[in-house]
């Protein structure tokens, strides 16, 4: 199984795109490459093509290395050295390593398969959806999710699926506890974005998200006094890949992060599958890989079908699955004038 988005897109290539036994032409960079649009040389390893597939880099042709697609200008073969346009196609300028991949007009560029990793992930919702749950400690008045400074990924909470406290005593001022968790009452309150409010020092705050729904979202509890803690476990949308980068590397973004379960993973793959080839006369190989694939899966294509419509066909049986484990597991909750009644 995949761990992150970069190990998510190798796996399709794998499993539908390009099957072992027809890689695309590809070489490797002899030196490194700026993440600036001066830096127009790209030095390859011959060794790794064939005369031919070396005559196919003459000017016109495309190469990608990462994900940024190049458009080839000159070719000098003794040198081993390509003159080329820098992020073409409106992919992304980007820094270049020793022995990265160099592919030759590739047929499903590694860009465009992110992207379409990026639609299938965020269409899943709602049909599918996430789940986290978080430690709330509950106040007087609402209970803001995410700081100023700290705002999250609070603002792709869609409602609350339980809440509950392992106090035994919800009266004020009261900590004891039990061994038996109750259910606590809780609203999920829909803030503008941005919000401004005062902080316990009398500070006045604002709370900006510029990435994902424009929402601030908090909490109002009915149930529990303030200062005691809550598990409150929430329906979530899946994060959009783009917008959650934390490291610089957005192909390291982790699955969890993002928010898919490990079930998740085909029904993502299916769907890039059937959004790429649609439209496209693939090669044969690659037709006949990925009706081997799904015939692994016991999903086999029938002759009258399409490739992409069999994909189709397949990732619904896969989204109905989940769903229905993803239903058992975390019932919705009964709402009362908006308010979470607590564990059902």
């Amino acid at each position: 199984m995949s761990t992150n988005i970069g190990n998510l897109i190798d796996r399709i290539y794998r499993e539908y795109l390009e099957p072992n036994d027809d890689i695309q032409s590809f070489s490797v960079l002899r030196g490194t490459l700026a993440a600036d649009a001066t830096a127009t040389t790209v030095e390859y390893e011959s060794d790794y093509l064939t005369s031919e597939e070396e005559d196919m880099l003459e000017p016109g042709a495309v190469v990608e290395v990462n994900r940024e697609l190049m458009l080839v200008t000159a070719l000098n073969t003794s040198a081993e050295q390509l003159t080329v346009k820098r992020a073409f196609r409106g992919t992304t300028l980007a820094a270049h390593a020793v022995d990265d991949i160099i592919r030759v007009n590739p047929v499903f560029p590694r860009n465009t398969v992110f992207d379409a990793v990026s639609d299938q992930i965020h269409n899943l919702y709602p049909t599918l959806f996430a789940v986290e749950t978080k430690t709330v400690i509950a106040s007087d008045g609402y209970t803001l999710l995410g700081t100023h400074d700290a705002p999250g990924s609070n603002n792709y909470l869609v409602s609350v699926l339980k809440a509950i406290s392992q106090y035994t005593d919800f009266s004020s001022g009261s900590d004891q506890t039990g061994v038996v968790f109750q259910p606590v009452s809780v609203q999920l309150i829909t803030l503008p974005n941005p919000f401004t409010y005062t902080d316990s020092n009398g500070t006045e705050r604002t709370i900006t998200y510029t990435a994902g729904p424009s929402v601030v979202n908090a909490l109002q509890f009915y149930s529990i006094s303030q200062g005691h803690t809550v598990y409150v476990t929430f329906k979530k949308k899946f994060l959009d890949v783009k917008d959650y980068d934390t490291d610089g590397d957005i192909e390291d973004t982790t699955l969890a992060e993002v928010g898919l379960e490990t079930e998740y993973e085909p029904i993502v793959m299916a769907g890039v599958a059937a959004q790429l080839v649609s439209g496209r006369d693939i090669p044969a190989v690659t037709v006949e890989n990925i009706t081997q694939s799904m015939q692994l899966n016991n999903f086999p294509v029938g002759s009258a079908s399409s490739v992409r419509n069999s994909l189709l066909q397949y990732q619904q049986v896969l989204i109905q699955q989940a769903r229905k484990n993803l239903r058992a597991r975390y019932p919705e909750a009964v709402e009362i004038n908006g308010v979470n009644s607590g564990v059902q």
